[in-house]
């Protein structure tokens, strides 16, 4: 099993879809990393030698920002927006959607469950 930027990859998996369980890594840039180390997409990640994940390994560190660093950014862009006090920063803060979705029907998963109607004392 080989172990890349901290996160195992998964075995018996083609490369192009193993190198996105590494947070930042989405399906175009799996290939492209894969393109820069000359390895076959379709390579299971169980057949990689040592030579080739040090190569994935230079590339990443060379040319991507993943992991740890990866959600640093994410976060700390998401608390500047908020600091700012701009409309996108105000839905991330109030946990609404950001992005122009409705929320008087759905938006289920951002909200949590209904609360029900307030408790009627008789």
């Amino acid at each position: 099993m080989a172990r890349i930027a901290g996160v195992d990859l998964p075995r018996n998996k083609h490369m192009d879809r193993a190198l996105t369980y590494i947070y930042g890594i989405g399906l175009t840039t799996a290939r492209q990393i894969l393109d820069k180390v000359d390895l076959p997409y379709q390579m299971n990640s169980d057949d990689l030698s040592g030579d080739d994940v040090n190569r994935i390994r230079i590339v990443l560190e060379s040319d991507y920002i993943v992991e740890g660093d990866r959600r640093r950014e994410v976060s700390m862009d998401i608390k500047r927006l908020m600091d700012l006090g701009c409309y996108r920063g105000r839905r991330h803060r109030r946990s609404l959607p950001a992005r122009g979705q409705r929320t008087k029907t759905n938006a289920r998963t951002r909200k949590g469950p209904r609360r029900g109607a307030a408790v009627r004392k008789k």
